[in-house]
């Protein structure tokens, strides 16, 4: 009875399984692989199976080897050369089965034939080198576009036809994929993001295309003026790879193991023989089984039996196979819905000798049905009013249908959300664990997951949330979309790093209260020094001519004195309620407002900045201090810049572990570190003959930067230009 199932249930199998015992004599094969890999078109039953199979690499004979063994094998491609030469892929997957288990000793062996698709890979690989690829041009400042003839060819149009911005978008397939080259343009536009992406384009003669479009921003004064890129045709390697996703995913589906029982039936006997699923799915003891066709059909509803015989005889005639859905009811009165298909077998005469088939409960999926009907209407006013933020998400984490919670925190309309996906707005760094999470939801490894991450406001703040994901699947068990809950957690994650920022910087504040005493001591000391021995000459000196010189000295020391305790009194300032006000602040809107404040210097200088500041990048920062800080470095680049050549200033950041580095390097004058390096950022040190240097610029920008627990550090060669380094914690 069991090899009459699985022999049914193999032959019509899409891929290519065979069975073996240990001696490897075949027991059972689908007719994929009597097609595809036996010798022989014969009945190959117990025939050894390297008698009757092509050639094949020895690791796949090893592994045979090691399945009868008990030692499962995967391999996922393996290439070799026939002995006429030609090259050949394979890939397997044996699996041992010992007979408590499978009703047989041996190894179920899963092979299949990739040559096909391993040679459209290399031939697409190959293709790459030699492809074409467009260039295209937007020139902001005169509003032009310019397309290369290989781009006008990909888009079939004339050489002579001038695109404008708005034509060109609408090239796109209407819906997605024009709404997303519009955001990036955008974006590009606005932010200076660069893009990669592939979309589908209608072509002027109306075929669908796909193709790779990137593009780069040129900026200038804190504006993008220009936007260049490439444009390539990718149709052909696009639709092969989707293809191939489709196959393997089909693939997956159909080895995945499902609990299915199966029976055959003797005709001319009437004997029905059932495995040990089916006895409990019918909940029948198989101790009491008759073996009868009328035990089948005495479980069968009374509403459903006439259909499901009917079903019987138009199998057992050759009609039509059996492929039906009944109910049946347990000896405790329990309803269960069965599925059931069947495949008559018949003598050399044509007539009905046997049935084989195979039935398997959805009754779970049936009851799951009735209950997402009754449950919608409460889900969906559940959805609408919840106090935290509620979506649909499809499996391609396009977002179906967002509340008004979401929309809140995210800042964005709900018409504005429809046309995004989810990691259109997720923080970059965030990306590779949103995908992974996505593929642990399809997997169905848990029906509940839950990880925090980060999104863009649509102001361009960062939002963090907890994101909890549920699951929802269609009538057929495939993945229909998944019901995410976010959780708003940016002010805790606010308070939290504000709290850590306390402690280092309470710790730092203890270190340089020391050296602050120090400071006011020496400097308040020769100030007091100096007006003491002026006060004495004063009252011993008696010529008044001498007397009105003591009295302009000791006013200047005054002046002097008074100049020093501001000085010491902006330092106090610096050091006193720097965590409190810290916030998390954008370094590239911080270093924009600072150049657009000192256009006109930079002009008057003729500088030439060159900014290359990531948008993601946040840091936690006092707004005055951080301007301060960034206006003192580059006002000194443009005052000590060298007069031999154009001043150049260069201005990065990139991320560090948990903090941001800031650098800005210029080709001025430099300073001599052999020399000056232990003084660099002391109170009242110059090194440079300029009328405007005071020696307090760098001093208070390094308290400022140490106040908000940051670190400066910087690197100078005389007559070549100096680089400052700035570490602040990531905001």
């Amino acid at each position: 009875m069991k090899t009459l199932a699985v022999d049914f249930l193999l032959k019509k199998s899409p891929n290519a399984i065979a069975i073996v015992d240990t001696k490897l004599n075949f027991i059972s094969y689908s007719n994929q692989w009597q097609e595809k890999f036996s010798l022989s078109k014969t009945d190959n039953v117990n025939k050894n199976l390297f008698d009757n199979i092509i050639e094949t690499p020895n690791s796949f004979k090893k592994a045979v080897n090691d399945g009868i063994l008990g030692k499962e094998h995967v391999n996922t491609g393996q290439k070799f050369i026939l002995p006429d030469g030609t090259l050949q892929w394979l890939k397997w997957k044996i699996i041992p089965s010992e007979i408590e288990h499978h009703g047989f000793d041996g190894a179920i062996i899963f092979l299949d034939d990739i040559t096909t698709e391993q040679k459209e890979i290399e031939l697409l690989h190959k293709a790459e080198e030699v492809a074409r690829i467009g260039c295209w041009e937007l020139d902001l400042l005169n509003n032009t576009v310019n397309w290369t003839k290989t781009t006008k060819d990909i888009h079939e149009v004339d050489q002579d036809f001038v695109p404008n911005l708005e034509e060109g978008i609408n090239f796109y397939k209407e819906g997605v994929h024009r709404d997303k080259i519009t955001y990036l343009v955008s974006n590009a536009i606005a932010e200076g993001k660069p893009f990669d992406t592939e979309l589908i384009i209608i072509t002027a003669k109306g075929n669908e295309l796909w193709v790779c479009a990137k593009g780069e921003v040129e900026i200038l004064n804190g504006k993008a003026v220009r936007l260049v890129g490439t444009f390539q045709d990718i149709d052909e390697q696009k639709k092969i790879e989707l293809a191939h996703q489709e196959i393997s995913e089909r693939l997956k589906i159909t080895t995945q193991t499902a609990q299915i029982g199966t029976w055959n039936y003797d005709l001319i006997e009437n004997e029905l023989e059932w495995d040990n699923e089916m006895y409990r799915i019918f909940d029948v003891d198989k101790n009491q089984f008759s073996g009868a066709f009328e035990a089948w059909s005495s479980t069968i509803h009374p509403n459903d039996k006439e259909i499901a015989l009917a079903a019987t005889n138009n199998a057992i005639k050759g009609i039509k196979d059996f492929d039906e859905e009944f109910r049946i009811i347990h000896q405790n009165g329990k309803i269960k819905h069965i599925k059931g298909l069947s495949k008559t077998i018949k003598d050399i005469n044509g007539n009905a000798i046997k049935m084989t088939g195979a039935n398997w409960d959805i009754t779970e999926l049936r009851s799951t049905e009735i209950k997402l009907a009754q449950s919608t209407k409460s889900f969906a006013e559940t959805f609408e009013h919840s106090a935290i933020g509620m979506a649909l998400v499809s499996p391609k984490l396009k977002w179906l249908k967002v509340n008004k919670s979401l929309c809140n925190s995210l800042g964005y309309s709900e018409e504005e959300l429809l046309k995004l996906s989810s990691t259109d707005i997720t923080h970059p760094d965030d990306l590779k664990d949103s995908l992974s999470f996505k593929d642990k939801i399809i997997e169905g490894a848990n029906e509940n997951l839950q990880f925090q991450k980060r999104y863009f406001h649509k102001n361009g703040n960062i939002v963090h949330a907890i994101i909890g994901a549920t699951p929802v699947k269609d009538v057929n068990g495939n993945l229909s979309h998944v019901i995410t809950q976010f959780l708003d957690i940016t002010n805790r994650i606010e308070s939290q790093k504000k709290l850590e920022a306390l402690v280092n910087v309470t710790k730092s504040q203890n270190e340089s209260l020391t050296n602050f005493a120090h400071i006011v001591s020496h400097n308040l000391r020769s100030h007091s020094t100096n007006m003491t021995m002026l006060t004495k000459f004063l009252n011993e000196e008696e010529d008044e001519d001498e007397i009105k010189n003591l009295n302009r000295m000791i006013t200047s020391a005054s002046e002097s004195l008074a100049e020093t305790i501001a000085h010491l009194n902006d330092v106090v300032q610096v050091k006193t309620g720097a965590l409190e006000k810290l916030q998390s602040i954008s370094v590239l809107n911080t270093i924009n407002h600072i150049t657009n404040s000192i256009n006109g210097l930079l002009e008057e200088e003729n500088a030439c900045l060159d900014i290359d500041i990531s948008k993601t990048h946040f840091v936690n920062a006092v707004p005055a201090y951080l301007e301060s800080i960034f206006l003192n470095i580059l006002t000194n680049a443009l005052k000590y810049s060298s007069p031999k050549r154009t001043p150049l200033i260069t201005i990065k950041s990139r991320l560090k572990k948990d903090k941001i580095l800031i650098t800005f390097t210029d080709n001025g004058q430099g300073i001599d570190l052999n020399k000056h390096g232990n003084k660099i950022f002391g109170m009242y040190k110059t090194f440079h003959k300029h009328k405007e240097a005071k020696g307090i610029g760098l001093f208070i920008t390094k308290n400022q930067i140490e106040s908000m627990n940051g670190s400066i550090n910087i690197e100078s060669t005389v007559d070549m230009g100096t680089t400052m380094y700035i570490e602040l914690n990531q905001g």
